[in-house]
């Protein structure tokens, strides 16, 4: 049996761009550190990769569209952070963020990772953006590094 599966290195020409959500900058300024450190530590040419910024959320898919039909870039690192609140409002952005980024992957079959935290409180935020439960945005560039590799290989 044949096993086809990526592996995590870069050889530098690969572009990727970086969408992270300004809301909760706190939180996602750390995603966005962890996700460039990771991209590096696997090859990646830091002239290569690029960071967009959007407002919320609610706007990665959106952006997320016109950055992958612009055919500039071999794949996309989605991160941001949505934290509960006393609202329904959380679960519509969750819901929506989710389901758009999805949904841009599968239309433009390109590696597409999703790095939008989904917590209920801001301490559960700040354990993954760096503290006790690792840093989210470095494990799903990771993520991104294996999924460019096993592309090529498919």
């Amino acid at each position: 049996m044949k096993i086809i599966e990526g592996k995590l290195a870069l050889d530098g020409s690969e572009r990727i761009a970086i969408i992270n959500s300004r809301w909760n900058h706190i939180i996602t300024d750390r995603l966005v550190e962890g996700a460039k450190d990771a991209f590096l530590r696997h090859g990646g040419d830091e002239a290569k990769l690029n960071l967009i910024l959007v407002p919320g959320a609610f706007e990665i898919p959106l952006v997320l569209d016109k950055v992958l039909s612009s055919g500039k870039y071999d794949g996309v690192c989605c991160v941001g952070a949505v934290i509960r609140g006393s609202t329904p409002h959380f679960d519509y952005i969750a819901a929506e963020a989710t389901k758009g980024i999805a949904t841009c992957g599968l239309k433009y079959q390109k590696p597409v990772v999703f790095g939008v935290l989904t917590t209920d409180t801001i301490e559960q935020a700040i354990e993954r953006a760096g503290s006790k439960a690792g840093n989210k945005g470095f494990e799903v560039m990771t993520g991104l590094v294996e999924m460019l590799s096993l592309y090529k290989g498919l």
